[in-house]
């Protein structure tokens, strides 16, 4: 049989799920809609899923800083393949965040990377920016902004990887928990399913998804909050850093636990204990408050 992959017609997802077409061998790819408002970051996801559940497809292809923390019944996640780079990508005038033209515009429609940005260059003029990759790129080419922010892994995805002039430092842009990472997701009584995408599985990106994804749901936060969260694994060990600010870049916490590879779960847990305990839960709260007005 066939497999069926349900995935998003953006051309980034396209790209996504073709590549893992093609790690399987062949399959073929079923295009499902958006459903939600602007804002819904919950639609890139609600619509594969729900062709998983209506068994249209057999397997589901997520970016995972997408995916909620709350799977829906009768799903699971099949396979994480090996992570593409995580940090954020800056396209424009510059060659590191320090050199950048002061006051620079610059778009982008994550609070996270907004609140990075303000805390390390507060000069910046950070602007709204929304639509898929190539609708951002071509504002910057229009000439309204100095540059924009996007992920390095969804570019190299593309093909566009030569529109990256920098990749953010891991010390003033921690990434959204699961950037790069791809998870592949069945209904959990799918056995063909499961042996298929089992192949295509990496330990070690599913121990820093495991990590990230911990943090994330341990401070009930969303896609759309100014967090985030790095874990990188080698070896035996493993390191986790997390990142929570207010959207204006004036407050913020920055932390990072260290601890063994083969407890993901437990060295998330960690440390969003120890955000939490250093003020964490009042920075979101306050952030939220952000959502309407930036």
């Amino acid at each position: 049989m066939t497999l069926r992959i349900a995935t998003r017609g953006s051309a980034l997802a396209l790209a996504q799920a073709g590549q893992v077409a093609e790690m399987l061998g062949g399959a073929e790819l079923v295009e499902v809609s958006s459903d939600g408002e602007p804002g819904d970051k919950a639609r890139f996801v609600r619509g594969v899923e729900q062709a998983l559940l209506d068994g249209k497809a057999e397997i589901g292809v997520h970016s995972a800083k997408d995916l909620p923390a709350e799977i829906p019944e009768g799903l699971a996640i099949g396979a994480v393949p090996a992570r593409e780079d995580p940090a954020d990508a800056w396209i424009g005038a510059g060659n590191a965040l320090d050199d950048v033209p002061e006051g620079a515009r610059v778009g982008t429609a994550s609070l996270r990377r907004r609140a990075q940005l303000l805390a390390a260059r507060p000069d910046l003029d950070v602007q709204e920016l929304h639509g898929n990759v190539d609708t951002r790129l071509r504002k910057l080419a229009d000439g309204g902004l100095e540059a924009i922010v996007l992920a390095v892994a969804g570019l190299r995805r593309l093909g566009r990887a030569d529109e990256i002039s920098f990749a953010i430092a891991a010390e003033s842009m921690t990434p959204a928990a699961g950037q790069g990472s791809l998870v592949l997701q069945i209904r959990d009584d799918d056995e063909k399913a499961a042996l298929a995408v089992a192949k295509l599985g990496d330990e070690t990106a599913l121990r820093e998804l495991t990590a990230e994804r911990a943090v994330v749901s341990l401070l009930d936060a969303t896609c759309s909050t100014p967090i985030g969260v790095r874990a990188t694994a080698e070896k035996e060990g493993m390191t986790v850093d997390a990142f929570v600010g207010l959207p204006d870049g004036n407050e913020w916490i920055r932390d990072r636990v260290e601890g063994a590879a083969e407890e993901p779960a437990a060295l998330g847990a960690a440390l969003a204990q120890r955000l939490l305990a250093t003020g964490a839960r009042d920075l979101l709260d306050r952030a939220e408050k952000w959502s309407g007005r930036v």
